[in-house]
């Protein structure tokens, strides 16, 4: 019976594990890696990596990807197009005019920028390491750069794949890489097919257990017929007062240093929550068939500004939505016929980048949803979202018992007893 229990504590332990990252609205989403060998001689390899986004909603934003891996012996790195190894590392080894591009074992490789000579480019290279989701844009979801390969020994009798891949992105973990068919490239407008001579992949998965420590976003919310507003709960994603928690109060300026690799650490207005992003939902009218929501995206961030954003949110009427303005949508349908979940992001030039907090720190839209006759209703919190995630991650929602509720228009029986006393003693008095 013992053993039992242990068996039991074991399973709960390793389910709710820190690394645990399926997502059941986008179950197949990864980042893959794909290593395409397409030449080899007897010194060297050139070799096409690719960093393909194949997640529906989550995309990788700046300052971009940072790739490395461990090389299995003494490979080196005799030049590169399309993205950069930051550090050269101890060439010694070699004798000569020309050095390696790079002798580190394990290299660092970040993207150059859209601005690289052009006989340093490949096709789907230079992006700064961004990636966009598939449903944003599916034209630069994936990223590229080819490299020369060869070792100390100049001897290259077969080609073995790295070991340790990142990603070098907050959440990500990354796979030993495995052999797949090798990918075909188009040539001559598609009139010709050329393969590369092995390929492997690399799977990458998204954990926000692992990107963060606590939340990072939460939801606050509100309806016309009631004037109550739920606030996000206190402690979403952190406490004042708690040490290591730092917030800038109304009208503080406080000095912000860069951090070694160039960005600035993340500070946010002082709140209940400590969130620094608030998601607010308002329901806002009631047609006789349709109702109409107001959603408000509040950048509570004094030091960073959310490039290419965008909201997931679960709720069964989406199946209805008739209208949105000034955002853009998509149906997240994952779950074959079940309609209930769906995407929303920016307007590209309008309001596409969500500025740090102030005045200009908010995005906002309406929709326009038609009352499924059956199913809707004002009662219970129906009106009001089953989940909303922010850039992929989830967002605290208040608890259901608080939610804006519809006012009780009789009177209970403890009303009917007051009236009934006070009407029996304003009789007596006048007596």
């Amino acid at each position: 019976m013992g053993r039992f229990w242990i068996l039991i504590f074991f399973s709960l332990f390793t389910f709710l594990s820190p690394s645990y990252g399926y997502d059941p609205m986008d179950p197949n989403g990864n980042i893959t890696i794909k290593w395409d060998i397409l030449q080899w001689s007897t010194s060297t390899y050139d070799a096409r990596v690719s960093i393909i986004n194949y997640q529906l909603y989550r995309h990788i934003e700046a300052p971009g990807w940072r790739l490395s891996w461990t090389w299995p012996e003494d490979e080196v790195i005799w030049d590169m197009w399309g993205a950069l190894a930051r550090d050269q590392g101890n060439c010694s080894r070699f004798k000569g005019k020309q050095l390696p591009y790079c002798c580190e074992k394990r290299p660092l490789i970040i993207d150059r920028g859209p601005g690289t000579p052009y006989n340093k480019q490949v096709a789907n290279c230079c992006r700064d390491g961004l990636l966009t989701s598939m449903i944003q844009d599916p034209s630069k979801h994936g990223s590229a750069f080819q490299m020369n390969v060869g070792t100390a020994s100049n001897n290259v009798s077969y080609a073995t794949m790295p070991r340790n891949f990142s990603l070098g992105v907050p959440g990500y973990t990354c796979g030993d890489p495995f052999l797949v068919p090798p990918s075909r490239f188009s040539e001559e407008g598609g009139r010709r097919w050329t393969q590369a001579l092995m390929t492997w992949n690399v799977s990458c998965s998204y954990s926000q257990f692992l990107a963060s420590t606590a939340p990072t976003c939460c939801v606050s919310l509100s309806a016309f017929y009631n004037s109550t507003i739920v606030p996000c709960p206190q402690c979403s994603c952190g406490c004042q007062g708690i040490p290591g928690t730092k917030c800038a109060k109304p009208g503080e300026s406080p000095l912000l240093l860069p951090q070694e690799d160039g960005q600035q650490q993340d500070l946010v207005r002082c709140s209940n929550h400590m969130c620094p992003i608030r998601v607010h939902w308002h329901v806002k009218t009631s047609y006789r068939e349709y109702w109409r929501v107001k959603i408000t995206i509040t950048n509570l961030n004094l030091v960073k500004n959310y490039s290419a954003w965008n909201l997931v949110l679960l709720h069964p009427n989406l199946q209805s939505l008739t209208q949105v303005f000034s955002f853009n949508y998509g149906a997240l349908n994952e779950h074959g016929s079940i309609n209930d979940t769906g995407m929303f992001w920016g307007i590209n030039h309008y309001n596409e980048l969500l500025l740090q907090a102030g005045e200009s720190g908010n995005v906002q839209t309406e929709m326009l949803l038609h009352k499924d006759a059956g199913i809707f209703t004002f009662r219970d919190g129906w009106a009001f979202p089953r989940k909303i995630s922010f850039n992929g991650d989830q967002c605290v929602m208040p608890p259901p018992d608080q939610y804006p509720r519809l006012p009780n228009t009789a009177s209970s029986p403890s009303q009917r007893l007051c009236f009934i006393f006070f009407f029996s003693f304003s009789v007596l008095v006048m007596l």
